[in-house]
């Protein structure tokens, strides 16, 4: 294969890489509105598309694997592929934990709600899309800056993590009836922190991509 057509390989395994990050993020978007809205239709739409989350990682893994079986990468050529297979692994498991918060919200039917609770978990899926979207951003641009101040946002997300388990708890203190719904709560607070730990890891293997060093953000 000429260099060129190799190149153009490596760049189609960036872009179809995008490409699921990119469904994924819709994903998280849908997966928390459904969940505040308590919209069963929208979260079984959630947890259908999950399947086209695990085909981009197939042939992502595919083409990948592929790649370094006959081309033998070396050096930054090596290190695009790995990426892209490390990286769209962490995506996959992002998409599992949205359609997990989806099954969620199917549970929830009927259940007795507590509004501040949601409203807080909502602000927390927000923050958790945004960064998301940013860490693919980053990917994208090989931007090894923006890694490092898109990994720090992780922080945000822990302490919204930890206010919105707190307020479960006192709300559950006050309203006993409400002890349902407060299991599923802690379920999906724990599905989003997850995510956001993902969206660093990407951020982490941009690092990696851009100068060969695995290290934790």
């Amino acid at each position: 294969m000429l260099r060129t057509q190799f190149e153009e390989e490596l760049d189609k395994l960036h872009n179809q890489f995008y490409a699921m990050g990119t469904e994924v993020s819709a994903q998280i978007s849908k997966t928390v509105r459904a969940f505040i809205s308590h919209d069963r239709e929208l979260a079984k739409e959630v947890i259908d598309s999950d399947d086209i989350v695990n085909n981009y990682e197939t042939k992502l893994e595919q083409k990948s694997l592929e790649i370094i079986a006959l081309q033998q990468p070396v050096s930054i050529d090596l290190r695009t592929v790995i990426t892209v297979l490390k990286a769209s692994s962490d995506v996959e498991r992002m998409g599992d934990h949205a359609s997990a918060i989806a099954k969620a919200t199917i549970r929830m039917k009927g259940e007795e709600r507590i509004r501040e609770v949601e409203e807080s978990i909502n602000k927390m899926g927000r923050a958790v899309r945004d960064m998301v979207e940013e860490a693919l951003n980053v990917y994208i641009k090989s931007d090894e800056a923006g890694a490092y101040e898109v990994a720090a946002h992780d922080e945000i997300i822990d302490e919204l993590f930890v206010e919105t388990q707190n307020m479960t708890v006192e709300a559950i203190r006050e309203n006993p009836n409400a002890a349902f719904a407060a299991k599923e709560y802690f379920q999906v607070l724990m599905y989003l922190e997850r995510i956001g730990d993902y969206a660093r890891n990407i951020c982490e293997w941009v690092v990696y991509l851009e100068t060969g060093k695995i290290i934790e953000l």
